[in-house]
């Protein structure tokens, strides 16, 4: 191996980690998203892997093909720019649809309670959800949505910019092994990085008081995901 390869995966290890941690969506959507949903420790790790190798395989597949085709490299970085406004304009637009459809949802299902009595003298409060036809709402949110599958889009489209110019082109001119190996690194460490801030963020959001404010966590979700979108978008996060 030699010492500008070493140099190479060394510098694909330390962008991996700092791209991700300096870029909020990366993992803050995975976090409200998952809190909202109730999702399970382990499907939203899950479903931040996936949403991990969209978003590295998406720019190594153009990468890859601008290296076999000879396309210049800064080509390929007028892509990657378009691909990535595209991708916070469409976190920008999933948060703020969500977050309407969560005030909304908080709005209508607004809980309230009543006074039982028995005729053995004894009463109760009963709380359940406000609707037109004073029904009692059920837990929904088993049911299938499509939210994980618009975050792995969103993800998709979303380039890693460092990638390909400052990574790949140059592996490239050592070796297609070299290639292989700096792409690997940079994609595990990416992904290792998303994963490991995802659950301890995740885990220690559990020991927060929500109780009070558990009604609107869908709206708060999405608000929080449209100014991460806003953050990447204009203020270059």
């Amino acid at each position: 191996m030699s010492q500008e390869l070493t140099i190479l995966i060394i510098t694909a290890a330390s962008i991996g980690f700092f791209h991700t941690l300096i870029g909020p969506d990366h993992y803050i959507p995975f976090i409200v998203i998952a809190k909202a949903r109730k999702w399970s420790l382990m499907k939203t790790m899950w479903i931040t892997f996936l949403c991990g190798i969209g978003h590295i395989g998406s720019s190594v597949i153009l990468g890859m093909l601008g290296i076999a085709l000879g396309i210049a490299v800064t080509k390929l970085e007028v892509v990657e720019s378009f691909r990535g406004n595209l991708a916070a304009w469409a976190l920008i637009a999933f948060g703020l649809v969500y977050f309407v459809w969560g005030l909304r949802r908080s709005l209508r299902n607004k809980p309230h309670k009543h006074v039982h009595f028995h005729a053995d003298g004894d009463e109760h409060l009963h709380e359940h959800i406000h609707t037109k036809d004073h029904t009692h709402i059920h837990n929904t949110e088993n049911n299938v949505n499509i939210t994980p599958w618009v975050l792995f889009t969103i993800f998709v489209f979303g380039p890693c910019e460092p990638l390909i110019p400052i990574l790949m082109y140059p592996a490239a001119k050592s070796s297609v092994f070299g290639l292989l190996i700096v792409t690997c690194v940079f994609g595990g460490v990416t992904i290792m990085t998303m994963l490991g801030i995802v659950a301890i963020s995740s885990m220690g959001i559990n020991f927060l008081p929500f109780e009070r404010m558990e009604r609107y966590s869908h709206a708060l979700a999405g608000a929080v995901i449209f100014l991460c979108g806003i953050a990447i978008q204009f203020l270059g996060l």
